[in-house]
Parts: C-alpha cells; sequence; structure tokens
C-alpha cells in the first residue's frame, strides 16, 4: 500500500511540473484534460493516482511523453524538452510553430543589424 502512495506522489509531482511548464493554472489544465480543479489537485498531491486513458490525455494535450510523467525528466534540459514536446505536436501544430519561430527568428536577424 506504500508503495501505491509513493508512486502516486512522484508521478502527481510530475503532472504539477509539467502542468506550471505548460503555464497552465489547475483549473484550466483540468478543463483540458477533462478533469475537475478537485482532482486535479488530489492528483497532484498523491492522494488520488491516475488511469491510463487519463495519463494519455494528460500526455497527448501537454505534448509530452508517458516517460516524463512516469519517470521525470532530470535527464533533459530545456532545448530536449522543447524538442520532445516538438516531435510530439501534429504535423499541422508543429508547421504554425516552426513558422512563428521562423518569424521571430527573423525578427532577432533585424534588430542585429
Amino acid at each position: 500500500m506504500n508503495n501505491k502512495k509513493e508512486i502516486n506522489l512522484q508521478i502527481g509531482n510530475e503532472i504539477r511540473i509539467a502542468r506550471e511548464r505548460a503555464g497552465l493554472t489547475q483549473q484550466q489544465f483540468g478543463e483540458l484534460v477533462s478533469l475537475g480543479t478537485k482532482n486535479v489537485s488530489a492528483i497532484e498531491r498523491g492522494i488520488s493516482g491516475i488511469t491510463v486513458s487519463t495519463l494519455k490525455r494528460i500526455c497527448e494535450k501537454l505534448s509530452i511523453s508517458s516517460d516524463t510523467i512516469l519517470f521525470g525528466d532530470k535527464e533533459l534540459n530545456d532545448v530536449a524538452y522543447i524538442a520532445e514536446k516538438l516531435e510530439r505536436l501534429p504535423p499541422e501544430q508543429f508547421q504554425a510553430v516552426s513558422d512563428f519561430l521562423n518569424h521571430i527568428f527573423k525578427m532577432v536577424a533585424h534588430m542585429e543589424k
């Protein structure tokens, strides 16, 4: 029973970290993954576990790997974290982000002149 509690704490903490990295409140995150705010809070505190289908929704909506939730991303630096998120985007979303970044890079290049 204690192992189950520990795993819930670890997973809940990783979900909180991923949610905060995405810049989402618990309410916004809950709406995104079809959970109530109280459920999100309970999961993040390790009081409640999550189902595989909830894990899948979280990973899809945050564009992260389930390994990140299950094992953390301690070995990833910020560039690797962003690259992982980009790899998981559907093609049309990836193209939109790519276009946006290219626009930013052009702006920065013009600022340097």
